[in-house]
């Protein structure tokens, strides 16, 4: 397979801190430079079958096929600046759902294929999606409640083999002649709406330009240990519609005409080693949680093609750092950032060293300060907020439809990220935890904000608060706190009711692990729940 077509590339970031500036031209659109740009029968995208052979899709068919997509929701009244959400696991028509969303100039709003009804209806209804591509498993399971979102009039379902008034298959969109006179986009303009769980409330979506791409590539090429190389090949067992799936792997993989691997299969251990070696996968995200299902399995992971690997999204610690050396034959670089903003620390371990447990360093091209609560940089040494001085190529645009709420996390011309950290006088940074209550488990974060809102939908509860504690294999645990109505018996399988009330309406990682039943909440004289007492006064139900 060959690479040589890599040094076209206007732009490949050092791996250096000291040598790196940014290039972005006025034009740039994702679409034409993660496909367009490629030679037409170069590999892309290599469709898992299992034990069967692969399906290798080339850029060429992508760029034809999201080109018909294009003239299809051109044909439905889909134009520049309307939002398409894309609900699909890994595929060829995921991507090429995507490329045809930035080509045309529109704003793609991915959705996890884990979400329930309730968490992927409310990102549709908040965007204002007026068109969305989903897989046959994902329509199924929120095809009874589309038509109570008012603004979606187009649905593409992949794997459909017709057409009707309400679902068009993926196989009917190919009937249409590819669109030509696309429009010319900046990095500026709005390409990519994902949304991320706050703290209290409703998530939050927040918008990214076409830049955020160009953005990831200096971290892409650290976390990788200098991707592309001419025979690597990437795949994530990540979502894509996450940041660490789409921006962390599939987008800077086809941006370096590097192909990638599409696999719907569930993750398991044995899976993991399926598809690294049948693909001879070279670099890969593995997120903390499967990393410690590949430990604790009886597989043997030796001699894969596997030379380099990222996690994030919480700390790996010493032990699993060194059972992925011996196992894998790599070391894990941590990566470090949020979906407003990412991959702005980590560590690169074929560059540079970093002591275990540590964020590494700052990624090239980001000025990345701690400060106090005043907004003053705080001395070596202590404990500060992780903000990065804007403006910020990696930096998102602001919240959907939030205007007081994307001040607040700019405020004073930084990106506030909510996280503390150390920096050691080595120049390391090292986590100390969050200024919020947002909760990290099994490589999500996850705000109670949304949980709360659900539990408190069902009949039996007065009020509730949602906490995270620790946990070995998930970091942290959801647990929620819960006061039941006058009356309510809190024995008699409530607990597992509300869970599996939860699990139905959101995700299955946003259920809470335990319910504890209290008579009442700990509050402030202002009456605001004090869920540090709760975090602290936790004691595991037997």
């Amino acid at each position: 397979m060959s690479g040589s077509h890599l040094i076209d590339r206007p732009w490949l970031p050092s791996l250096a801190v000291d040598d790196f500036e940014w290039r972005i031209d006025g034009q740039f659109n994702i679409a034409v430079a993660c496909a367009e740009v490629h030679p037409a029968d170069t590999p892309a995208v290599i469709v898992d079958r299992g034990d069967a052979a692969p399906e290798v899709c080339t850029f060429g068919n992508l760029v034809n096929r999201s080109r018909r997509l294009i003239a299809f929701l051109r044909s439905r009244g889909v134009d520049r600046g309307d939002r398409v959400a894309i609900m699909c696991a890994q595929s060829a028509e995921t991507v090429v759902a995507h490329l045809a969303v930035y080509r045309m100039g529109a704003i793609a709003v991915p959705l996890s294929v884990k979400f329930g009804p309730e968490a992927a209806l409310f990102r549709m209804a908040d965007s204002g999606a007026t068109a969305a591509v989903f897989d046959s498993a994902c329509f199924s399971r929120l095809a009874a409640e589309l038509p109570a979102l008012g603004a979606l009039t187009t649905v593409i379902v992949t794997g459909e083999q017709s057409s009707s008034s309400s679902v068009t298959g993926f196989d009917h969109i190919d009937t249409f002649d590819p669109a030509d006179d696309l429009p010319v986009t900046g990095p500026d303009d709005p390409a990519l709406l994902i949304y991320t769980s706050g703290t209290t409330g409703s998530p939050k979506g927040a918008l990214h330009g076409h830049r955020v791409v160009l953005g990831h590539l200096p971290g892409v090429r650290r976390s990788q240990d200098g991707f592309p190389r001419p025979d690597d090949v990437f795949w994530t067992p990540a979502d894509w519609a996450w940041a660490g799936g789409l921006l962390d792997v599939l987008l800077p993989s086809l941006y370096y005409g590097r192909p990638v691997v599409a696999a719907d299969s569930r993750p398991t251990a044995a899976t993991i080693d399926r598809i690294l070696r049948q693909h001879r996968v070279t670099c890969s995200f593995l997120p903390p949680t499967l990393l410690k299902t590949m430990r604790n399995s009886e597989v043997d992971y030796s001699g894969t093609a596997l030379r380099a690997c990222c996690s994030g999204g919480e700390a790996l610690g010493e032990a699993l750092v060194d059972w992925a050396q011996q196992a894998l034959g790599v070391r894990i670089n941590e990566i470090y950032g949020q979906t407003e903003i990412n991959l702005i620390l980590g560590t690169c371990h074929s560059n540079s060293y970093s002591p275990p447990g540590s964020l590494g360093i700052a990624t090239p091209g980001f000025d990345v300060v701690l400060l106090d609560e005043d907004a003053h940089p705080v001395a070596t040494g202590d404990t500060g907020e992780i903000c990065v001085r804007l403006p910020s190529p990696n930096a998102f645009l602001g919240y959907w439809n939030a205007v007081e709420k994307t001040a607040e996390k700019t405020a004073g011309g930084y990106l506030h990220t909510g996280d503390l950290a150390v920096q050691d006088s080595d120049g390391f940074y090292w986590f100390t935890g969050r200024n919020d209550d947002l909760i990290s488990t099994a490589g999500y974060r996850v705000g109670p904000g949304e949980i709360e809102e659900q539990i408190l939908r069902h009949p039996s509860v007065e009020m509730v608060a949602v906490v995270g504690v620790p946990d070995e294999l998930r970091t942290e645990a959801i647990v929620a706190y819960v006061v039941a109505r006058d009356g309510v018996d809190t024995g008699n399988g409530l607990a597992a009711e509300l869970q599996q009330f939860v699990k139905n309406r959101l995700a299955f990682y946003q259920y809470p692990r335990e319910v504890v039943f209290l008579d009442a909440l700990p509050t402030t004289a202002t009456g605001k729940i004090q869920r540090s007492r709760l975090r602290a006064d936790h004691a595991p139900q037997r």
